[in-house]
């Protein structure tokens, strides 16, 4: 059965840092985009960052450039969001999803998010 599961969310202090991982199992992420997304308390689901096959990252938002990074590992057939300097507004539930092209609008797969918290 083919999922996406993300993992490494939690509570962090602003300014700290957490690294989400998506792994995939039951297909291969090799050749998709894989792109990251949350949504916050009441708000709508937003784009945050999508890396290509080829391993180029497209930012969704302006608001995480210079803080968050992606990166693949598909020998582990996983993708990561390193989250630096976080701030308040960026708690919400982390999902990852793969795309064929990080332009494309389908979503081929979602997972079921992670939830995380910046609060002092």
């Amino acid at each position: 059965q083919a999922q996406l599961v993300e993992s490494g969310g939690g509570l962090v202090q602003p300014g700290g840092s957490l690294r989400l991982s998506c792994a995939a199992s039951g297909f291969t992420l090799d050749y998709k985009a894989i792109g990251w997304f949350r949504q916050a308390p009441g708000k709508e689901r937003e784009g945050v960052l999508c890396i290509t096959s080829s391993g180029s990252s497209i930012y969704y938002t302006d608001s995480v450039k210079g803080r968050f990074t992606i990166s693949r590992d598909n020998a582990k057939n996983t993708v990561y969001l390193q989250m630096n300097s976080l701030k308040p507004e960026d708690t919400a539930v982390y999902y990852c999803a793969t795309k064929r092209f990080c332009t494309s609008s389908t979503i081929e797969y979602w997972g079921k998010g992670t939830l995380v918290t910046v609060s002092s």
